[in-house]
């Protein structure tokens, strides 16, 4: 029984560690822009989500990196993807707005620019509610 228990945490031994290393690898994203070394940024950031390809935060300072880079259709890929993983994130969709209007997409800026008001307004009713 103590055998199987054991076996039991190490998954979650691993996936916390998975974990330590792609917000190391963020925060040290996150020190280079900051610094201003935009492009270093951008590999840190690529470091975190190969590690973690679920770690949005890294996925939104990777998108940020790459629209300072003025690499919109790399930025917007990434946005897209992070609305793939959670729908309901309103600063993807913001992001996806802004750089849809930096590529002059007008009516792709709109809609996205529509979905992320609606999912703030539909937040905020919900946190009344709680």
């Amino acid at each position: 029984m103590l055998e199987f228990c054991l076996r039991q945490e190490l998954p979650t031994m691993s996936d916390a560690n998975t974990r330590q290393r792609a917000e190391d690898h963020y925060y040290a994203a996150l020190d280079l822009m900051g610094d201003g070394k935009l492009e270093e940024a951008v590999a840190a950031y690529r470091e975190s989500i190969a590690v973690d390809p679920d770690f949005t935060e890294a996925m939104h300072g990777l998108a940020r990196a790459l629209q300072d880079l003025q690499r919109y259709d790399e930025a917007i890929t990434v946005a897209q993807k992070i609305t793939e993983l959670d729908p309901d994130d309103v600063l993807a969709h913001t992001s996806l707005s802004v750089l849809y209007q930096k590529k002059a997409m007008i009516p792709e800026a709109e809609a996205e620019g529509a979905k992320a008001r609606v999912l703030g307004w539909k937040q905020q009713l919900k946190k009344s509610q709680d």
